[in-house]
């Protein structure tokens, strides 16, 4: 994670409830937009297991 990512996220921590929820709902807005390679099965197994 870059330096930048890490302030920004410092940043949000900062915010009230309602600015986070706006701030994701954008970031989510972009998001969709990005052209995001297929995740191999290896990735799912890892992202998966991260989770559980």
């Amino acid at each position: 994670m870059t330096t930048s990512v890490q302030e920004l996220l410092g940043m949000f921590d900062h915010l009230t409830e309602s600015e986070q929820l706006d701030i994701a709902v954008e970031i989510f807005r972009r998001a969709l937009h990005l052209d995001f390679p297929p995740l191999s099965d290896e990735d799912l197994v890892l992202n998966a297991e991260e989770i559980f």
